[in-house]
Order: structure tokens, then C-alpha cells, then sequence
């Protein structure tokens, strides 16, 4: 009888510490900027940022989905209010310019407001010119995560670096074109669900998301 195999990661501070272990080399680079994606990412980039002396932030990215078809993205939008259509698919829905650009507004001013919140209200931390490392906690499809590199890319960095403690094959191969450089600690066969990888993935809050953030800032980890 097969034995079950046993999960890679405690929880997403442990492997946070994998990945950073995987990003050593810009330990000395002061212009690195980590990126949480809410919220399951951010625990992971809390302890990357912890590890390479980083300030952390949050990047907050959602689709558009076309009405009535969600699962079909008119595009893309991020907490900086910026929006990032594709072309392709609005051209198949037949939707007018001025639909897609408020369905895109309409999404984009909630992402607004919920990064607003999230920081408490402190502005985001710049990344032109910087190494932006983008984290998330596991990729399945890689559609968010492409998003959201897509979104930070438009922002300027002089790097854009894509880390994450386990995908699939195939999400790692979505995302390779959209980043200078991809980590992924794991890449099993058999993928299956992100939290399969995990023993702890108990889901993460806004306030657990907050104190994180808040713990970057002030330099401290109240844990």
C-alpha cells in the first residue's frame, strides 16, 4: 500500500523562509521591494522581506470578467487604479469601449479602497528603478500571478522576479515570459491543489494581512 505523501511546508512562514533562501543573492541589494499577493501571499513575502532586509508591501491585482462569463478576463486591474486590458477578448465579447471601461473603473476603484485599507492608509512603496519581487503562496494556473506581473512591470522596475514555494509545471511556464526570473521551490508532479503542499494553510485574514504590513513598517514582528 502507497503511503501518503507527507505535506512540504509547515505553514506559509516556513515556506517564505524556502523561497528566500532561493533569493539570497539580492541580500545586498538595496533596491529590492517585496510585493505580497492578499492574502495567502503575504505571510510568504513578510518573512522573504525579513530575510533580504526588504520593505514589504501588498499588490492587490483582480480580473475583469466579462458579464455573465466571469471566467473570461476582459482584462486586468490593479490598486493603483491602473488597468490592463486584453485586447483579444474584448474584441470577441463585442462590448464597446465605454463598458469596458466601466466595468474596469468600477473594479479598479474597489481595489483602491481595499489597498487603502490594507495598508492603513500608508502609500505604497515605489518600485520604479527597483528589483520587484512578486510572492505569492503557490500557483495553480499562474493567471494571477501573470497578472499581477503584468501590472507591477507597467510600474517601471528595473527587475521583475516571480516567487512562489510551489506550482505546477505549467503555471511556472504561464508566468516565464512575463518575469526576469521565476522561483519556485517546488514543482511537483501530481500538483494538485496549492494547500495539498501545505500542512497549516489555514486561511489568512485582512487583520493577520495588516499586522504584517504594520510589523514591516515599524520593524518589529508581533507575532
Amino acid at each position: 500500500m502507497l503511503g501518503v505523501m507527507a505535506p512540504a511546508f509547515v505553514d506559509r512562514r516556513e515556506a517564505g523562509r524556502r523561497v528566500a533562501e532561493q533569493l539570497t543573492d539580492l541580500a545586498a541589494d538595496r533596491d529590492v521591494v517585496v510585493l505580497g499577493l492578499p492574502r495567502g501571499g503575504v505571510p510568504v513575502a513578510a518573512e522573504v522581506a525579513t530575510a533580504l532586509a526588504a520593505p514589504l508591501d501588498v499588490l492587490v491585482v483582480a480580473k475583469v470578467g466579462v458579464p455573465g462569463h466571469e471566467e473570461l478576463a476582459l482584462g486586468a486591474v490593479a490598486d493603483d487604479g491602473s488597468v490592463v486590458l486584453n485586447p483579444g477578448i474584448v474584441a470577441v465579447t463585442g462590448l464597446g469601449a465605454e463598458a469596458v471601461e466601466t466595468l474596469a473603473q468600477r473594479q479598479a476603484l474597489t481595489l483602491v479602497r481595499r489597498a487603502a485599507d490594507l495598508r492603513a492608509g500608508r502609500p505604497a512603496t515605489p518600485v520604479e528603478g527597483r528589483v520587484a519581487v512578486v510572492v505569492d503562496d503557490g500557483m495553480a494556473t499562474g493567471a494571477t500571478m501573470r497578472v499581477a506581473l503584468e501590472v507591477v512591470r507597467r510600474r517601471g522596475p528595473h527587475t521583475v522576479v516571480a516567487a512562489v514555494p510551489v506550482a505546477s509545471a505549467e503555471a511556472v511556464d504561464a508566468v516565464a515570459d512575463a518575469a526576469d526570473r521565476v522561483v519556485c521551490v517546488l514543482t511537483p508532479p501530481g500538483f494538485r491543489a496549492v494547500g495539498s503542499w501545505y500542512d497549516d494553510f489555514t486561511q489568512v485574514g485582512d487583520d493577520e494581512v495588516r499586522r504584517l504590513l504594520r510589523s514591516a513598517v515599524e520593524g518589529v514582528d508581533d507575532a
